[in-house]
């Protein structure tokens, strides 16, 4: 009777045991799949942004043909966001991206029929209404890369998690170059 009471124990101990282990990898799977989606969600408004620039930039570039540079750092910017193979990349591009954008409505800003034109006004909303989407899209991705690493690191996940494999994300957040000012300067060069 007594080994049958042991045997019980263990066995039950097992049991919770492996369930614990169970639930444990089964929610840093689901936690990380959420890090992935909320991930797609950034990268899909990063390219219709990166889509959208080409327009705005011929859009400008027909009115300031002389601010070649600018196009120049705009088109490297778009290019590097394109190419960008993993978040972190991805967020160092956009970052960049950002900082060309606002050389660019800088530029734009010294003509006035630009700025009037119903093209670029269109282009701008557009613009301004993905930059609103990328920030959603961003807060809901650092909120769940928050959640996943905090899981992987409290006790007793942080025990197993990381010999299952699970690894810290990175936060898509702004750089110090994105938060600076963009100091653009309409002088000639001779």
């Amino acid at each position: 009777m007594v080994t049958l009471i042991v045997v019980l124990v263990v066995v039950g101990i097992i049991l919770v045991l492996v369930a614990s282990l169970w639930l444990t990898y089964n929610g840093l799977v689901r936690q990380r799949m959420r890090v992935n989606e909320a991930w797609a969600g950034i990268d899909v408004q990063l390219k219709r942004r990166s889509s959208l620039v080409p327009n705005l930039v011929e859009t400008v570039r027909g009115y300031a043909e002389h601010e070649r540079g600018v196009f120049e750092e705009v088109a490297r910017a778009r290019a590097a966001l394109t190419s960008a193979p993993d978040a972190r990349a991805a967020a160092d591009a956009n970052n960049q991206l950002t900082v060309a954008l606002r050389s660019l409505f800088a530029v734009a800003e010294a003509y006035p029929q630009l700025v009037a034109s119903q093209n670029f006004r269109e282009l701008q909303q557009e613009l301004s209404d993905l930059e609103a989407k990328i920030a959603y899209a961003r807060q809901f991705y650092n909120t769940n890369v928050m959640d996943y690493n905090t899981r992987i690191k409290v006790f007793p996940t942080v025990l197993l998690a990381s010999a299952m494999g699970f690894r810290p994300t990175e936060f898509f957040a702004a750089t110090e170059e994105e938060r600076a000012d963009v100091h653009v300067s309409f002088e000639r060069k001779q």
